[in-house]
């Protein structure tokens, strides 16, 4: 979310990048994204903690996706799946949402731009952005609707590793 504010200031509104994205926004911008961070993982910690399991279940990733967990509890899990998808409604669909409208305005800024040199420039400092928010999404997406229908551990566990290892380590590659 916040790189497709940083674009959408770069491109819509170039005269103004430096007045509006200052060090105490950027600041502001990370410290947002830590905090929502950090409660997000609170609250599903906590979630998690108040479940309890019949057996021993060993889940074969290499890291715990919650909605597995979720599934594998042997009591009522109700509340932890309505908080789950609300969390997913909020800290996913909101900032889709807000990339989304950016990179609209985006696109009308660069159709409004008349030499084709203009129009690559602007369009590829985008490129890598929309591609690893598209991998991101949509591997994210297919291991928590794929968990929900099947078990296939192998696909879900490499789905899994695109959206918490690779898009990461494409962030430097983007900025740069």
């Amino acid at each position: 979310q916040a790189l497709a504010y940083d674009r959408f200031l770069a491109i819509c509104h170039p005269l103004h990048y430096t007045a509006i994205m200052n060090p105490r926004l950027c600041g502001l911008l990370v410290l947002v994204c830590w905090i929502l961070s950090v409660l997000h993982a609170l609250l599903q910690s906590l979630m998690v903690l108040r479940l309890s399991f019949c057996r021993d279940i060993e889940i074969p990733h290499f890291f715990c996706e919650l909605n597995q967990v979720v599934q594998l509890a042997c009591f009522d899990n109700l509340l932890n799946d309505i908080v789950m998808n609300f969390a997913l409604v909020l800290l996913a669909t909101c900032p889709l949402a807000g990339i989304l409208y950016s990179y609209s305005k985006i696109v009308s800024s660069i159709r409004a731009i008349s030499s084709a040199q203009g129009k690559y420039k602007a369009f590829s400092t985008c490129a890598s952005h929309l591609s690893v928010v598209s991998l991101f999404y949509c591997t994210g997406l297919g291991v928590y609707l794929s968990s929900a229908v099947s078990h296939s551990s192998r696909s879900s566990a490499t789905a899994s590793v695109m959206y918490t290892v690779v898009t990461p380590m494409l962030n430097p590659f983007i900025c740069s």
